[in-house]
């Protein structure tokens, strides 16, 4: 019976980033503003590709994708962290944990598969620049964006349908920032042997499949740029792509140190800071590297400001 009642659990405690009462308020300040650079950051981007018309290129619609992306992949968590951290009310139903976690694990699915597909759109452009318009037309580019989306939002299924059979009877406290798959696991007292192996194969084929085709393309255009032969012309053919392969490093550089591992390995402090890089920096720095660098860009935040 003991059990039975510990299996039908129907709420979570979210330890949150810290323990310690004095930093609570000093977090919360700091994740609010970076929530708030996050949001306005990407709405900006939106607004601008979408008011200008000189943006209407694949390029921008992907990167228009990206923001919208971030936008949801952030919502998901930072409004229930900073309610933690603010009403110290750390209870979470079990619905909304398994919410959380699918939302998850579907938006960072769409995500890897949107920077292959920037990665892919920069070859083209780069590499074989006569056959863009027809390798990248407007079509291919929606085709891309539109598959990201429904592969991401198909990926979770298996998840979290072997979720939400465990039994959580060891404890009832995520030592984490937000449902995620390994904390949930090192709670649980069921064999949870076939949600890692579903993490490893499905993960596995998706991110590695996308890393793979990433790599690839920068590979060619590493080699195409180093032929050019002007000095200005590689510096400009590098900084096309120069802040693509910035995030990229990032995303999959946090996400393989924590989800290309056994469950039994998790590490609740460094899991911790490398969620927080994934799920704040980058989000906060694609606004500012793909569009600020950019001259378009620029362009284009200027006609919208002489608009208004």
């Amino acid at each position: 019976m003991k059990r039975e009642a510990q299996h039908n659990i129907t709420e979570f405690s979210i330890l949150g980033l810290s323990e310690i009462p004095e930093l609570q308020l000093p977090i919360f300040a700091t994740i609010l503003l970076l929530y708030i650079l996050i949001i306005c950051g990407n709405l900006t981007t939106i607004v601008v590709v979408c008011g200008s018309s000189h943006l209407h290129s694949p390029m921008y619609i992907l990167l228009t994708n990206l923001s919208l992306l971030d936008i949801a992949y952030t919502s998901n968590i930072l409004p229930k962290l900073l309610s933690i951290l603010l009403t110290e009310e750390k209870m979470i139903s079990f619905m909304a944990c398994i919410v959380q976690l699918y939302f998850f694990i579907a938006l960072a699915s769409a995500e890897v598969i949107l920077l292959a597909a920037m990665a892919y759109d920069r070859y083209i452009a780069i590499c074989q620049p006569l056959r863009y318009t027809s390798l990248m037309s407007m079509k291919h580019c929606a085709g891309l964006a539109i598959f990201a989306w429904i592969v991401g939002l198909l990926d979770p299924i298996g998840h979290i349908s072997l979720v939400s059979k465990l039994s959580f009877c060891a404890s009832h406290h995520i030592d984490h920032f937000f449902c995620d798959l390994s904390p949930l696991l090192k709670i649980s007292c069921s064999d949870t042997h076939n949600v890692e192996m579903m993490n490893y194969i499905v993960g596995s084929l998706l991110t590695l499949s996308t890393f793979l085709l990433t790599l690839i393309s920068y590979v060619f255009i590493i080699f195409t740029i180093l032929k050019i032969k002007s000095a200005e012309g590689r510096s400009k053919a590098f900084s096309t792509c120069s802040s693509h392969l910035t995030c990229i490093s990032i995303f999959y550089g946090t996400i393989i140190c924590l989800y290309m591992r056994p469950a039994s390995s998790y590490y609740p402090e460094q899991d911790k800071f490398f969620s927080l890089l994934y799920i704040v920096l980058v989000p906060l720095l694609n606004p500012i590297i793909y569009s600020l660098k950019n001259h378009d860009f620029k362009d284009g935040v200027k006609k919208i400001l002489q608009k208004l």
